[in-house]
């Protein structure tokens, strides 16, 4: 089965390039001729330059269409419909069938040509509903959600675990499934995501994954919009989604995990391996990598345990610039009755664990004026985390997850305090 890799530029969908299915993880990839030789030449992926030399045989697929694989319900909806059993190399089926609405700015040709196969007489027609109508959980929107939403609210071009619908809000603060609204009258979009099941535990984690976001802004650490959590419904903003003019702008978003190359799900990458990956590619390097420290520095102390490489992006903004996403998928995963693991950690090149925040920064691989640079801003971050169970409470946090993560950002303080300030040894730094 062919598919035409279609990217939204400009407002206008552009065929880029051409993939050609040898089998559930397999497929050959090249870009359109008419697409090298245009006038847009925006790669599909970061690591895969526009040109006729850019192609691939029949192989493993290229790492960024693991970008585009539906997890959760969207993948379990999916494979009920196309009669297939689950399994981990199912991609090509599932991006070929599912891929007509991700997250960024691609999408593929038969996915699209799918979805308006099995949508019903009328199924474009939908009214909007307020805020109280979905958060009281009006019969009519859950209807609607439950029949139109895996293919209307695009489940099926979103991951994780989570159940998450794709919406939009009106100019007039009415909301509607994403793919019934106009564009002018799209004034900003939004993810709606439920919890993972019904336990207590399941709905504590959405309803603190707001307040852990709150905590990552009041932390310096870069964020977007307002999150906000209603009767067990968690409303996200997405930054993947601008408008302008009454235009929707489509901003490219790539995983660490496309990046850095990985072709599979649950790896458990080398933080150092996923900075070499993004370092070629952002616009300001130094920057990008004290923003990745930080971030991993306050998943520690706040035991968000589910740090893999596909819960951490780029982006690349209207301008131009290339950098990590705002913070996303970040709560307190320590609670979830799966006990996810933490899955990246700095290691060194013999696969040990470093554990002291001078040598991570040490091993970086910068230049030693960077390094400075990076240790004076870990430095000044370590006050933060000093005051961090005062900025939880004021972020809205639980105040029985605030007591469980106190050992944590303890040990946290003490590591920063030892590494950076007095050093291993006890030498004044």
């Amino acid at each position: 089965m062919k598919s035409i890799i279609e990217i939204y530029v400009d407002g206008i969908w552009h065929e880029a390039a051409l993939i050609e299915s040898g089998g559930r993880d397999r497929c050959t990839f090249e870009y359109l001729p008419e697409y090298v030789f245009g006038d847009i030449c925006q790669p599909v992926s970061l690591t895969l330059p526009v040109s006729l030399e850019t192609r691939q045989a029949m192989g493993e697929c290229p790492p960024f269409l693991l970008d585009l694989v539906p997890q959760g319900n969207g993948r379990r909806y999916l494979i009920q419909q196309l009669g297939l059993t689950d399994s981990d190399d199912l991609v090509m089926p599932l991006i070929q069938h599912g891929g007509f609405n991700p997250v960024g700015r691609l999408r593929l040709d038969s996915a699209v040509a799918y979805a308006n196969s099995v949508r019903e007489d009328g199924f474009f027609w939908q009214r909007g509903f307020t805020l109280d109508e979905i958060v009281g959980r009006k019969s009519d929107f859950i209807e609607n959600l439950s029949h139109h939403g895996m293919l209307g609210a695009g489940t099926t071009g979103l991951q994780g675990a989570s159940a998450k619908f794709m919406l939009v809000k009106s100019h007039e603060d009415l909301w509607f499934i994403d793919s019934f609204a106009k564009e002018s009258d799209i004034a900003s979009h939004w993810l709606l995501k439920l919890p993972r099941g019904k336990h207590e535990t399941d709905l504590a984690i959405l309803e603190n994954e707001a307040a852990y976001i709150k905590v990552a802004r009041a932390c310096g650490l870069r964020s977007y919009g307002e999150t906000f959590h209603r009767n067990g419904m968690l409303f996200v903003p997405r930054f993947d989604r601008t408008t302008k003019n009454g235009a929707v702008m489509r901003l490219h978003q790539e995983s660490l995990a496309s990046l850095a190359g990985h072709r599979s799900f649950g790896i458990r990458p080398n933080h150092y391996d996923l900075v070499n990956a993004f370092l070629p590619f952002v616009t300001d390097p130094v920057n990008e990598v004290i923003e990745y420290i930080k971030r991993d520095i306050l998943n520690l102390a706040i035991r968000n345990t589910d740090n893999h490489a596909r819960n951490t992006a780029i982006q690349q903004l209207a301008n131009g610039t290339v950098q990590l996403t705002p913070v996303f998928d970040i709560a307190p995963m320590f609670m979830d009755r799966e006990m996810i693991a933490r899955s990246s950690r700095w290691l060194d090149k013999h696969a040990k664990v470093i554990n002291h925040y001078v040598d991570v920064i040490e091993a970086l691989p910068l230049k030693n004026e960077e390094k400075n640079t990076v240790m004076l801003s870990i430095k000044s971050f370590a006050k933060v985390m000093e005051n961090l169970p005062l900025t939880m409470a004021e972020c809205g946090v639980n105040a029985e997850i605030i007591e469980h993560c106190k050992q944590s950002i303890n040990q946290v303080c003490e590591n920063i305090e030892k590494d950076l300030f007095t050093g291993q040894n006890g030498r004044s730094r």
